[in-house]
């Protein structure tokens, strides 16, 4: 019997065609086979307002984003995005590098988030590295592979953890770049609630401490898949409203915490709805928070 890493090695040298073929047809059967998977992305896409068709192709977005993983994950470091990834809105990040105070790239759980770390490092490494943020796999194989892939030229990755944040900190503080998720779930004391589509949401508080404590500008990212196996769009686009001062508050840091998060939370919904067919709204994006 194969192994589960000899099977994405397999994957690995698949076209991009196949893999989305295979990709949506595993979206579908997770979403049949799994009644809290199916139940759970029903009740998101009811909160973020999309149509039935939306949701349908959701459901095939979501298996081709985890089937793309093998051919991005095991592209040898030298070798260039095929296809090459297309830009719009890359003289934001131009103009962020000019100002010298680092850079903050956020976007959500949505298209090809994984791609847009890889596409940065291709164009933009060499000038300014990423470190981008990750939660490590619970399984050893997969987590020494998400490690060993993750890390390429003009990319490193930081766990999600205190020696993380740290490494976030002194990267913006030398003048380099750092990309989040903003929407993933924080463990507990590491976030509040703050709305997201209407309903509370445990929420990181680091996004808006980074930018607040070094200076550092932040940019919004979409990486959309494009039809047809043609590769993906990077959207790079701003911030639809800045975080709020904290002399708003009157000393009150916990008010200021909460609303900064609901202004990235806002930035999170804006990203969505450019491409909501896109998004992984089987996410558990409203579950309680796990002990840190």
């Amino acid at each position: 019997m194969l192994s589960p890493l000899a099977v994405v090695r397999w994957l690995s040298h698949r076209s991009l065609g196949v893999l989305h073929a295979l990709g949506a047809a595993l979206g579908w059967a997770g979403y049949v086979v799994s009644g809290s998977y199916r139940r759970r992305l029903r009740a998101n896409a009811a909160r973020g307002g999309i149509s039935a068709a939306q949701r349908r192709a959701a459901v095939a977005h979501a298996g081709r984003m985890v089937a793309e993983l093998p051919r991005l994950w095991l592209r040898p470091a030298a070798q260039a995005l095929s296809p090459a990834a297309v830009w719009q809105g890359a003289e934001r990040i131009e103009r962020a590098f000019d100002a010298g105070r680092g850079l903050l790239l956020l976007t959500p759980h949505l298209g090809a988030f994984e791609v847009i770390a890889q596409a940065y490092a291709e164009r933009f490494g060499a000038r300014q590295p990423m470190v981008a943020l990750y939660r490590p796999a619970r399984q050893p194989w997969l987590r020494e592979l998400e490690v060993t892939s993750r890390n390429r030229p003009g990319l490193l990755t930081a766990p999600a953890s205190l020696a993380g944040v740290r490494q976030m900190l002194r990267a913006l503080r030398h003048g380099q770049t750092v990309g989040l998720l903003p929407d993933q779930v924080p463990p507990q004391g590491m976030g509040v609630w703050a709305p997201f589509f209407g309903q509370r949401a445990y929420t990181m508080t680091l996004a808006a401490k980074l930018s607040l404590q070094t200076g550092a500008p932040m940019l919004l990212m979409l990486g959309e898949r494009l039809p047809r196996a043609q590769g993906w769009r990077i959207r790079v686009i701003d911030m639809p409203e800045p975080l709020p001062d904290a002399a708003q508050f009157a000393g009150d840091e916990a008010a200021h915490q909460t609303e900064c998060a609901a202004v990235i939370n806002r930035a999170m919904e804006f990203l969505v709805r450019q491409c909501p067919e896109q998004y992984l709204w089987g996410y558990h994006r409203f579950k309680n928070p796990r002990s840190s």
